[in-house]
């Protein structure tokens, strides 16, 4: 199948990358030079505007975006709308806030143009093990387009569904993340305690590597941290500081509005939050507070 990429960084060139080795044809389009020559190399074919990747396209055209959300995303369905014709279809495949993707599929929809939103998730990795694949959509939009899911997923019948209406593959991916917030803070916190047992000596290294095989707690993430502290075993150089992406917060939002306790979840959001608080003026005030009541001592700068 013919698809165009829009947005060639790290993972939509290693998505176009895996489409090709897969036999489809794809045809890339990025603002940076340096991009689109990049998959010119892989084989692939680039277009220089969104005008000449749309004229580029035979129809009805199948284009994947890979774009930051929120501002971006608009602008480029707003640049692509007028270029495209009744029976194309726009698939979404970044974090996208549902609430948006509902949006912009109700505007294209006056256009008769389909739109599909894919929660993809696989990072760096899926251009070798495959991409997790959520996807919201018609259901015969959908099926018209599973030759590409089927080789973007780690197997035909592995890692990818349609997972129900268009929305519903970003809220799915929106839930994932949270789930992988919580993931995340728990093997930081445990091997955290294992480090400040300072009497132990402990190398996290080889407890990582242990936990890998046969532990309950084995996963692929506990993969990526054993790789992580064989490579920097004390974390040198690491600052303290942990971003965070949007849908955390989507999803904690989520789960308040709909009534459901979500504590892990929203306490990992949270300890990002505190990570960014260099001059953390709460401790500081609790510090006062502790002195006044108590007479404790205070701790100078």
């Amino acid at each position: 199948m013919q698809i165009a990429m829009i947005g060639l960084g790290r993972m939509g060139a290693n998505m176009a990358q895996r489409l090709m080795r897969g036999g489809h044809q794809v045809v890339g389009f990025d603002p940076a030079e340096a991009a689109r020559k990049a998959i010119e190399q892989k084989g692939g074919q680039s277009a220089a505007s969104l005008e000449r990747l749309v004229a580029a396209l035979k129809a009805p055209r199948t284009l994947w975006l890979m774009v930051p959300a929120g501002e971006i995303t608009d602008g480029t369905i707003s640049a692509l709308t007028p270029l495209l014709a009744a029976g194309d279809t726009v698939i979404d495949g970044g974090n996208s806030n549902y609430k948006d993707t509902l949006r912009r599929a109700a505007a294209l929809a006056k256009r008769q143009i389909n739109y599909c939103d894919s929660g993809t998730s696989g990072g760096v990795w899926g251009l070798d093990e495959g991409y997790s694949l959520m996807i919201g959509g018609d259901a015969a939009v959908v099926e018209r387009l599973r030759p590409i899911f089927e080789t973007l997923a780690p197997a035909a019948d592995k890692g990818w569904g349609r997972v129900g209406a268009v929305g519903s593959g970003h809220y799915t991916k929106m839930v994932h993340n949270g789930i992988e917030y919580g993931l995340m803070q728990a093997y930081a916190e445990g091997f955290s305690i294992l480090q400040h047992k300072s009497e132990f000596n402990l190398d996290l290294h080889q407890v990582a590597e242990i936990w890998r095989y046969g532990s309950v707690v084995r996963s692929w993430l506990l993969d990526l941290t054993a790789n992580a502290l064989e490579k920097n075993p004390t974390l040198h150089g690491i600052a303290p500081y942990v971003a965070d992406s949007g849908e955390g917060r989507w999803t904690v939002a989520e789960a308040i509005e709909l009534g459901v306790p979500a504590v892990v979840i929203t306490a990992s959001l949270l300890e990002r939050l505190r990570s960014r608080d260099a001059e953390s003026f709460s401790d500081k005030l609790l510090s006062a507070m502790r002195n006044q009541f108590g007479g404790h001592a205070i701790k100078a700068e």
